[in-house]
């Protein structure tokens, strides 16, 4: 117990260090090459005399490169294609690397033996139409009409997850016009290709350049009054979901989209609307700790100050520390006070749920919401206005409960067979938003630990159902928005347990025998990001800081004296805190689109062993 006590005291130093003056934590939220590939592919068209960005994105995309000439999402990837071609080509059209460089040689061997441009994801291809670089579909699959079909019908816009809207506003714009934004250079990738199909690119350049004379003499008269109106609509909806910092919906690629779309339609590049989305990506820009600049999707400030904050609180922190008096004030400053219907101009009822970033105003989530809630929780002994605010997120809470019982991410009752009409790759991963094991394990852990409900309450009752009715035949739980069986398992089992399931109910025992059964041999946990798109545990070549918090914070939820495991996987934790085990905390165990990104948050390994390291000591002390 006095080496836990001495490890917290260094965990909670370090974390307490590191919080900014404003009272938050800005850790890094780190992805792969999409983000970084495409501000440099757009500033390389829009701003192509503004070199210095361009060359810091590019030394990280070249130091990420992996030997064999691929770029991975992970560390046990064998390669992945498209973010392999988003880096080539960024790389390329930049100027940064010329195609005869060893690296790109080695890339471009590793494209053609994957079977070339054509074999890309759907929003590569998408990437590379918009930059000329790869030939429009003659029918784009998502027809720019969805956007005018009414709330009630199952294909209509509106219906889709707010993630999707927020990237599929400007994406029908696009789609429809066929847009293409010319480039600087003649540059090519025609050498990618592994079938004549870059032929097509030519024809659809000039007619794409007759299209923009024909739209500048009779724009309505060209596309129809009923095509205009539904750009309109679009534009509409884009323009009113930009944030204060100039992004959309507070999302990188969203933002890249809004701003071709944007252009697209007749906005210059020097307009008002897109000089300000430049500035907002660029406010985006975080040094990793390898010393790279790199293009944040969305920053998580907001979710990792309620974590580390929450964290604190359990390693020993009074609400009358200045460190949690300060994050608390910065989480209350951004509750969402309103929210708009989507399409309508007419604002709703108060929310009281918070976002992912500081600057999303419009896309409060369940699972952000939750987490600062439980941060806030002990605050509203000692503040009126804390308490008024937490009173009014655990609404939003029971609010966003699906009839099925559960809670996902950003919708309530967001789900539909309809996808399906869509050949899109990953359509059904994103456009809908079912009810989640992680989602609905942690708001259950809430409502247990901090609202204090019981299973006799109706709420409760129907979120235990659902997780109960969900567990995989082999115990676990997967994941929507961790990786990926451990994260979702984890927050099933402490959830269930925080509503006053007993620790030898069949589906508590199932879970840890799961879970001692996929334990690495060096006695920590660690899965690989392969699970996600198996939708089976697939273990990674190595244990992980995250993985074994999880796995520890689980096994001490059931416990009620320390078992031989959880004693060992502590040991675990203090001796990889004093070594430099760099894989064990840069593996990703953030999930965002099933084998497409992934996500390191930097804040995870010192925010995850802490809390386990404080419930052990909290729960163990007296054995």
């Amino acid at each position: 117990m006095e080496k836990i006590q001495a490890e917290i005291g260094r965990y909670t130093t370090r974390i307490q260090s590191e919080q900014q003056d404003d009272g938050s934590w800005r850790y890094d939220f780190e992805t792969g090459p999409m983000t970084d590939a495409s501000m440099m592919i757009l500033f390389n068209s829009l701003y192509p005399g503004k070199k210095e960005l361009l060359l810091l994105l590019g030394r990280r995309l070249e130091r990420k490169q992996a030997a064999g000439g691929e770029w991975k999402q992970y560390d046990d990837d064998d390669g992945h294609l498209s973010s392999t071609i988003e880096a080539y080509t960024a790389l390329l059209l930049t100027g940064y690397l010329d195609r005869d460089a060893p690296p790109m040689k080695r890339a471009e061997d590793y494209i053609l033996r994957s079977g070339g441009v054509e074999q890309a994801h759907i929003s590569t291809k998408f990437m590379l139409a918009l930059n000329g670089l790869y030939p429009w579909p003659v029918f784009y699959p998502v027809p720019l009409f969805l956007i005018d079909l009414p709330k009630w019908n199952p294909l209509s816009f509106y219906r889709w997850s707010s993630y999707v809207r927020s990237h599929f506003a400007p994406i029908l714009i696009l789609g429809h016009l066929k847009f293409t934004l010319p480039h600087p250079s003649a540059i090519d990738i025609n050498h990618l290709y592994t079938t004549p199909k870059y032929h097509k690119l030519d024809q659809q350049i000039r007619w794409h350049r007759g299209l923009m004379k024909k739209r500048n003499d009779d724009f309505s008269r060209l596309k129809g009054k009923r095509s205009n109106q539904s750009i309109q609509k679009a534009e509409r909806f884009i323009l009113e979901h930009i944030e204060g910092d100039g992004t959309l919906y507070s999302y990188a690629s969203a933002t890249f989209f809004m701003i071709y779309a944007l252009l697209a339609i007749g906005y210059k590049p020097d307009s008002p609307v897109i000089a300000h989305a430049i500035k907002g990506l660029i406010s985006f820009v975080t040094q990793t700790d390898g010393g790279e600049m790199h293009i944040q999707n969305s920053p998580s400030t907001v979710w990792d100050t309620a974590l580390a904050c929450y964290t604190l609180q359990e390693a020993g922190f009074s609400t009358e520390d200045s460190a949690i008096q300060r994050a608390a004030a910065y989480l209350l400053s951004l509750q969402h006070k309103d929210k708009k219907e989507p399409s309508a101009r007419t604002l709703m009822h108060i929310t009281g749920g918070w976002g992912f970033s500081e600057s999303n105003t419009v896309n409060p989530d369940v699972d952000d919401t939750q987490a600062v809630l439980r941060a806030l929780t002990r605050c509203t002994h000692h503040h009126t206005g804390c308490h008024e605010a937490w009173r009014k997120g655990v609404r939003y809470v029971f609010s966003m409960q699906n009839d099925d019982g559960g809670w996902a991410a950003f919708e309530r009752n967001s789900t539909s067979l309809m996808t399906r009409l869509f050949v899109i790759e990953n359509f059904e991963d994103t456009a809908f938003d079912p009810s989640a094991a992680d989602v609905t394990g942690r708001t259950l852990e809430l409502l247990g630990n901090h609202v204090k409900l019981t299973m006799q309450h109706p709420r409760v009752q129907a979120g235990v159902h659902w997780l109960l009715k969900r567990q995989k035949k082999d115990g676990s739980w997967f994941g929507r928005w961790g990786v990926s069986y451990l994260y979702g398992t984890w927050a099933a089992v402490t959830g269930l347990r925080a509503v006053g399931l007993s620790a030898q109910h069949p589906a508590i025992q199932k879970a840890t025998e799961w879970l001692l059964r996929v334990r690495q041999p060096d006695g920590g946990w660690g899965e690989s990001c392969k699970s996600d798109t198996e939708k089976t545990y697939i273990a990674a070549p190595y244990s992980t800081v995250v993985h074994t918090a999880w796995a520890l914070d689980m096994l001490i939820a059931i416990h009620e004296t320390p078992i031989k495991e959880i004693n060992e996987s502590i040991s675990l934790l203090i001796d990889w805190n004093r070594e430099d085990n760099s894989k064990r905390v840069t593996y990703p165990t953030g999930a965002g689109l099933p084998g497409q990104f992934y996500i390191q948050y930097h804040s995870y390994p010192r925010i995850w062993p802490l809390l386990a390291l404080s419930h052990y000591a909290q729960k163990y002390k007296s054995c």
